[in-house]
């Protein structure tokens, strides 16, 4: 199947990508424009500086671009520009998709294996990009929605790999590196077109955040698995701490509990959105040639440092509600269903998820509609430590607006100052209209509420402000 570019980026004659207008400074958030504006403002000079730093460093060391690719890989990819032509704080041009794909490699992934690693009593970490991609993520910079949408692609995904027949998505690089894995994300995605890709191995994500000063999260239970056949240990303890690069590196592969792999795509988010909060910005991005310096040798990228600059600078003037965080709608597979454990991609909803977030036309649904508040799936997980009584308001009030299928959900083991009204399935503007029923909260577009919901109501502190109020309204 052939890649097409997204219908955001199509006009008539094919070239809309080149006219589309650039991204302004000032967003039109009501909570702290003005604050993101001068940051904005700040980040030109800042990120400018950058640029030329960034040249240097890749000028003297090791290319982005580690992969020796064939003209028909190179094809895989748009290669139309992305950004302005000058090395300078350069800004993005047309909407971009970046396929980023997380590596972790043992000796049997390769075929010729360092020296170092025979011998060994068990199977390290190599530094290469030929192994699994356990780690998928689709990102789109979006200068025309001013967004930045992060799509998860669980590695049991269960797709069809051109020429290798059915498989688990992350052995698609593996068997064709990564215009292979493009092409399969394109095709279990609807067509979605992919501009640029990004492999970072596994020994790149600790240095990656030690170089960023490391990263405050809360991790959510105590986390204990010992795998000495691959030398992986990890300990964690419950709580709010700031973890370096190997602590955090331990909470992003942890997979043992109830829902293996999702959960573990849930911590990523966590802790994405974290290094988010913390990193990005102009004061962090001028490190970035130092940064880079340290985990060059660890990313394999067929950006240029024109666009790498182009895409920092979108982030650092990005407000942080418009940055959503998405998983590939689907369901695990049933024991005995097949021979090894999946996720089952759920066709409908990824044309509803790629027409909302992507631009693509679907025939099942119409982008930017809410879903009926009747159907609408609505979990309640509280953080306030107190007893379900407390929550009977909160139902009620949503029953009174029309919400019939609600339900109690395991509780959210971080404490929360604001209420989190989590749209987990992407649906962002059902979430807003719960905010707006409720009075309340904060919405998010990400996954890390309850799998089954289409709502996830992370109940705060906040609520416990609010339900005098709320009790009072629903007295007849």
């Amino acid at each position: 199947m052939t890649i097409q570019r997204s219908s955001a980026e199509e006009n008539q004659s094919g070239k809309a990508s080149k006219s589309s207008k650039r991204i302004p400074l000032a967003h039109n958030s009501k909570s702290g424009r003005w604050l993101w504006f001068w940051v904005g403002m700040s980040g030109i000079a800042m990120v400018s500086a950058t640029a030329g730093a960034l040249l240097a460093v890749s000028l003297t060391s090791t290319p982005l671009q580690q992969a020796q690719l064939s003209p028909q890989d190179e094809a895989v990819f748009d290669s139309d520009r992305i950004s302005g032509g000058v090395l300078r704080f350069s800004e993005l041009t047309r909407p971009v998709n970046l396929l980023v794909m997380g590596m972790s490699v043992l000796p049997p992934d390769i075929q010729n294996p360092p020296e170092e690693t025979k011998n060994l009593k068990y199977l390290p970490q190599v530094n290469s990009f030929d192994g699994l991609s356990d780690v998928m993520l689709l990102l789109k910079f979006d200068p025309e929605t001013k967004k930045i949408i992060m799509l998860s692609i669980p590695r049991d995904t269960r797709t069809e790999i051109e020429g290798y027949g059915v498989k688990k998505i992350n052995a698609a690089n593996v068997d064709g590196g990564p215009a292979l894995t493009a092409r399969t994300v394109s095709n279990l995605l609807g067509g979605a077109g992919i501009d640029r890709y990004i492999r970072i191995n596994v020994l790149g994500v600790a240095k990656l955040i030690d170089a960023l000063g490391g990263v405050t999260v809360y991790v959510p239970k105590d986390m204990k698995y010992q795998d000495d056949s691959q030398h992986l240990y990890i300990n964690l303890k419950a709580g709010k701490q700031h973890l370096n690069g190997n602590q955090a590196l331990q909470l992003l592969r942890f997979r043992h509990d109830e829902l293996g792999d999702i959960g573990r795509i849930q911590r990523q988010q966590m802790v994405i959105r974290a290094l988010m909060d913390q990193t990005l910005n102009p004061a962090t991005v001028t490190q970035l040639p130092k940064v880079l310096d340290v985990v060059k040798d660890h990313i394999d990228t067929n950006l240029t440092v024109e666009e790498l600059v182009a895409l920092m600078g979108f982030g650092v003037r990005t407000n942080r509600s418009n940055m959503q965080m998405l998983m590939l709608p689907g369901r695990f597979s049933e024991k005995g269903e097949f021979d090894a454990s999946y996720w089952l991609p759920n066709k409908n909803g990824i044309a509803r998820l790629m027409a909302q977030h992507f631009g693509l036309e679907s025939e099942q649904e119409q982008q930017g509609t809410a879903t009926d508040p009747h159907s609408l799936r609505v979990a309640i997980q509280d953080s306030t430590g107190g007893d379900r009584s407390n929550l009977r308001p909160l139902i009620r009030a949503l029953e009174k607006s029309g919400y019939r299928n609600i339900y109690i959900a395991k509780a959210w083991g971080e404490p929360l100052e604001v209420t989190h009204i989590v749209a987990q399935q992407g649906d962002g503007e059902s979430a807003e209209l719960i905010r707006d029923t409720l009075g309340f909260g904060e919405v998010r577009v990400e996954s890390t509420g309850n799998l089954g919901s289409d709502i996830s109501i992370q109940v705060g502190q906040d609520w416990l402000q609010q339900k005098s109020i709320l009790e009072k309204s629903l007295t007849p």
